[in-house]
């Protein structure tokens, strides 16, 4: 059904081929061509990528430029008559950058003589106008990850998953330049790529081009691999187990088990036609069980009662099994497959398809005893792609893509009506006393479809070897089918629900009369949205590039309809209350939006071996969609602070943004980047406060927010044969006037003061300190990364009886503790017949054991601990645990050692 969509789609969508990319996919060589004796340059030099047909001659000047290179590593042959051949070896390609490779002749009388030249390994970065990192796929090969998003992590600038002090809603993830982010909750990606599937990794953590949109704080695209004219692959195997000192806290992990955690990988690259037809495939499969588990004593229809003071009165059903169960495991399945068509040299065609299948929990303390009960939370992506490559001639090329994605979200206990029989009723769903669920079952029920279709088109056209001029425009038809309910009992509120008896047999106390429902749209319970929203994006820029300076400037429009109503009475939004039609709401057409974006960014060499780098842009993003979108049945909850609305009239959040940096290479293949910024961010999302005509008070998402934000990054790397080291330093300071979009009216509604000035958010992390290095052979490496938080605020409460109590705190007035840790990739390849390795593979994640506090008590200010009162102990009531337990939630710590093996053959 999704993939005959899919192709309908496409019919529509080939309608709007002229639309643009967010991103482009390749990347340009340029440089010149002179006389090694007399720096004299050599017109009409012919200067071929090896293996390839793309190539240029060299100008009058000597220059020349080989644009729309795929990212990768390249050998340059030069050839002249009256010159010797040179070939030009290993010269790295990175996506949207250009290259630069300056070749000096040898003049000679005898023929085939070949020179060969190594790049250098620290090459000027001309064209850099802000702060980029492009992550090639042999560099993500040796580091200690398993994901993306550990890559993304140890970039300067980016800390604790905040894009240089952003929210996390502020940055667009790209996969060979298609938008995947996940827009509902809009912090993080709908479809994850493996990392042995990309190329390259391109991170913007400053200021970025015109051509970038949707993104406030920064832009992580990913292009993938394609397959080759020879056959490669690989498989592995890896199993996983914790080896910790500290098994005390990490209950489950006393007992080895080394199917604890297990990943299996396969890929798959090579020709179907020659050259003509490639094809590349890449496929995991992970199931872990993680570090955090509980103890199933209790059964969901398990009933207990500590009510009473007297001990002799409690009553508990203790029917579990005492089995330790995994309480933050997941399962995953992730497939990616690319066919590459390339009928002719100036063609190149690719079909991508990923799937992404997921299942996993999030760790609660509070089921610790009740494992049963805790929902899970499931995601399915299908996502496919058609791209279209055309050179025109070798200054011209353009991109054209359409795409379709299809994202399934849902968090719930039992999916199908067909299986809610296995609900319980709700009496069971008790925790008074030991402060566990004794019984019962997480209730709340949560499923959401994405799709996305997408069409764009980008050209380029390097109009001579000074001026590339780049225009697009997209289009994004979105279709958001959101479902959330309360699963309820059809007796509730009945004198019929409390109802029981025991039955002897199996020593149960059974309540009978539970039959679980759901309630339409129009009550509390349920919250259901079906929009179709519409975005369009226009932009045109210039890059500019002489000899000492490259100028990038351009201008960005967007486009958004929500495409929905909203009432014009926000005091009665839903017209619950029946009064006068002045003060009855009617349903309006949210007007579209528009922004308009200048961007500008300027490098400036500084003699052989230094470049200067400035740039400014303002960066518009709408806010998630739930901001817009949720209880969109405008009802509003008969107490005060209990609903919160969406706002489809919400605008685009505002950031403005300054960058200046310096680039320097200390030695050779050593390089050293310093880059300062300041950001003024406008009309984040927030939440204001309205009152109804009968003085209910509830929330409106709106733009009231502001932030700023200022920094240093540092960034050093080296590399020496087979050695390298990756250094980057990260100052920070973030300051706003709210720590999240419902912290001012949650304040409001704890009766406490407003925040009246700007307060440390809770990722103002001062310091964040990354460090790499390897030394990594064709047949042998190993790899160490270390890690260095200072520690982030958190919001510190006085004891009662501490006259600081009575103090109205600001939040985030505290440091946690600093956090820091090492880890550990190595492999061995051992050849058994031509081309064929074994590999043996070693990654060991926080290799020192530390116990990192991610999250602490808000009176220690420190994890596993709390300041516990007599009346703490003599109010538990329980007859399994004591009062210690409850503070003692060992998901405040971060995972202990995983020591991870690996066994597999390379082809």
């Amino acid at each position: 059904m999704k993939k005959g969509l899919f192709f309908s789609t496409l019919a529509v969508l080939c309608l709007l081929s002229l639309t643009s990319a967010l991103s482009q996919t390749t990347g340009k060589i340029s440089g010149t061509v002179t006389d090694a004796e007399t720096g004299d340059a050599l017109p009409g030099a012919n200067v071929i990528i090896e293996g390839t047909t793309l190539g240029a001659a060299s100008a009058i000047d000597g220059s020349f430029f080989i644009i729309n290179v795929p990212p990768g590593s390249y050998n340059l042959i030069v050839t002249m008559i009256g010159y010797e051949k040179l070939r030009y070896e290993n010269i790295n390609v990175s996506v949207n950058r250009t290259t630069s490779a300056d070749m000096k002749l040898q003049s000679t009388v005898i023929e085939g003589q070949v020179v060969v030249v190594k790049a250098d390994r620290t090459v000027i970065k001309k064209d850099q106008t802000s702060s980029v990192r492009n992550v090639s796929s042999d560099q993500m090969d040796i580091l200690p990850v398993e994901n993306i998003g550990q890559v993304v992590s140890m970039q300067a600038g980016v800390v604790n998953g905040h894009f240089r002090g952003g929210r996390m809603t502020e940055v667009a993830y790209l996969v060979d330049g298609n938008e995947v982010t996940e827009s509902f909750g809009g912090a993080g990606r709908a479809v994850d790529v493996e990392p042995e599937a990309i190329q390259d990794l391109e991170i913007i953590t400053g200021t970025f081009n015109a051509e970038y949109g949707n993104a406030m704080s920064g832009i992580v695209n990913a292009v993938t691999k394609d397959g080759q004219a020879k056959f490669e692959g690989s498989f592995s195997a890896n199993l996983a187990e914790y080896v910790t000192g500290n098994d005390h806290i990490f209950i489950g992990l006393s007992n080895v088990d080394p199917l604890r955690n297990q990943d299996y990988k396969f890929q798959l690259s090579g020709p179907i036609w020659k050259d003509k037809v490639t094809f590349f495939g890449n496929v995991r499969y992970q199931d872990n069980s993680n570090h955090l588990f509980g103890v199933r004593r209790f059964e969901v229809d398990d009933f207990s009662n500590y009510f009473a003071d007297n001990p002799q009165d409690w009553y508990s059903e203790a029917n579990g099994d005492s089995q330790t169960v995994s309480l933050n495991g997941g399962k995953n399945v992730s497939f990616m497959g690319k066919l590459s068509l390339r009928p002719h040299s100036n063609l190149r065609l690719s079909l991508l398809y990923t799937l992404n299948d997921d299942k996993w929990q999030g760790y609660d303390h509070a089921f610790k005893y009740n494992p049963d009960g805790l929902s899970s939370t499931y995601r399915e992506t299908d996502f496919y792609s058609f791209s279209i490559n055309h050179m025109l001639s070798p200054r011209l090329f353009y991109e054209a893509k359409l795409s379709y994605m299809d994202n399934y979200y849902g968090t719930y206990v039992f999916r199908d009506r067909s299986e809610w029989d296995g609900y319980v009723h709700d009496a069971y769903f008790n925790n008074a006393g030991p402060s566990f669920f004794t019984g019962g079952q997480q209730k709340d029920h949560s499923e959401r479809t994405m799709i996305d279709r997408n069409g764009k088109f980008d050209l380029t056209w390097q109009m001579n070897a000074q001026h590339s001029f780049k225009t697009g425009f997209s289009y994004v038809d979105h279709d958001l089918d959101s479902r959330w309910y309360q699963i309820r009992n059809l007796y509730s509120g009945l004198e019929e629900e409390g109802v029981n008896y025991y039955d002897f047999e199996k020593n149960k106390t059974i309540f009978p009369n539970y039959t679980p429902v759901t309630y339409p749209d129009s009550s509390i319970y349920s919250d259901s949205v079906r929009v179709k929203p519409k975005e369009f994006s226009f932009y045109l820029q210039d890059k500019m590039e002489f000899n000492e300076m490259v100028i990038n400037i351009g201008i960005r429009y967007d486009y958004f309809d929500p495409n929905t109503v909203v009432p014009s009475d926000r005091r009665n939004p839903s017209n619950q209350l029946s009064l006068p039609d002045s003060m009855m709401s009617t349903y309006p057409k949210v007007k579209a939006q528009t922004q308009i974006s200048p961007r500008f960014g300027l490098s400036y060499q500084l003699g052989e071996s230094a470049l200067l780098h400035f740039s400014y842009g303002h960066f518009f993003q709408m806010p998630p969609m739930y901001a817009l979108y949720q209880n969109n049945s405008f009802r509003v909850a008969p107490s005060d602070y209990a609903t919160t609305m969406g706002n489809a009239e919400i605008k685009a959040e505002k950031t403005v943004q300054y960058e200046i940096g310096l680039w320097q290479e200390i030695a050779k293949n050593m390089g050293l980047e310093v880059a300062l910024f300041y950001r003024d961010i406008y009309d984040l999302l927030s939440t204001r406060i309205i009152s109804t005509y009968n003085q209910i008070e509830y929330g409106l998402y709106s733009n009231k927010d502001y932030g700023n934000v200022k920094g240093l990054e540092v960034k050093y790397d080296y590399s020496w044969n087979h050695f390298t080291a990756m250094v980057n330093y990260t100052l920070q300071y973030t300051r706003a006037n709210a720590d999240n979009p419902t912290q001012t009216f949650d304040r409001a509604g704890n009766s406490r003061d407003p925040i009246n000035r700007l307060i440390p958010l809770s990722w103002d992390q001062r310091h964040t300190f990354n460090a790499t290095v390897g030394y990594n052979t064709q047949n042998y490496g190993l790899t160490l990364t270390g890690y260095y938080n200072s520690g982030a605020p958190y919001t510190w409460t006085p004891i009662e009886e501490s006259m600081l109590s009575r103090i109205n705190l600001y939040p985030n007035n505290n440091w946690r503790p600093s956090r820091y840790t090492v880890d550990l990739s190595s492999y061995y390849d051992l050849k058994i017949r031509n081309n064929i390795r074994l590999r043996w593979s070693l990654n060991i994640y926080n290799l020192l054991d530390r116990l990192n506090e991610e999250w602490v008590n808000a009176q220690t200010g420190r994890a596993y601990t709390a300041i516990i009162r007599p009346r703490n102990i003599a109010n538990h009531r329980s007859d399994f645990n004591s009062y210690v337990d409850i503070v003692q939630n060992p998901s405040m710590y971060s995972a202990p050692r995983l020591i991870k093996i690996g066994f597999g053959v390379v082809f």
